[in-house]
């Protein structure tokens, strides 16, 4: 693919997870979050985004959130569990992306927040429509994500370089 076609990054925020008594890392979904995982993934079904790549926090809730969610696309894209996902600040997930082969366009990253909503504020110089409005009237709660694009390779992506082009989140 030519670094010259727009790429697309949708940043994902796990969905609602439980409090038992176990490690952070350790913590599964709680009901809620079975539940609107598939949602969010039908909601990304039908945005029509063919993902070849999925990074995904090796914490078990993003875990549990992507598996939910990917069952609800029409093809499931190559994943990777990237640990560094996991409690990062919004300059570690760039880092991260940074890496991302220029043969992919579109990604997702199943993440956590501050970071996913930091990432989201910090990559978008425009946004369309009333999509940053949004954002920022819901914040990210959980399962919630934001579409961005932006031109260039991978390597050039940083604060500035991407256009929100669409927010979801599911009611409460």
């Amino acid at each position: 693919m030519s670094v010259a076609e727009p790429r697309r990054i949708v940043l994902f925020r796990h969905a609602k997870a439980d409090w038992p008594q176990v490690s952070d890392h350790d913590r599964p979904l709680a009901e809620r979050g079975r539940r609107d995982a598939p949602v969010a993934g039908r909601r990304l079904a039908d945005s029509g985004i063919p993902f070849a790549l999925a990074l995904c926090s090796t914490a078990a809730r993003t875990r549990e959130t992507w598996k939910l969610a990917v069952a609800e696309l029409p093809e499931r894209p190559r994943t990777v569990y990237e640990e560094r996902i996991y409690e990062a600040s919004p300059g570690e997930l760039i880092a991260v992306l940074n890496e991302t082969p220029d043969d992919v366009r579109d990604l997702v990253l199943i993440g956590h927040n501050p970071g996913v909503q930091a990432l989201t504020e910090i990559l978008a110089k425009d946004a369309e429509g009333d999509t940053r409005q949004r954002v920022d009237r819901r914040g990210f709660p959980t399962a919630a994500f934001a579409v961005l694009t932006f031109p260039g390779s991978w390597k050039s992506l940083e604060p500035g370089t991407a256009t929100l082009v669409d927010y979801w989140a599911p009611s409460e």
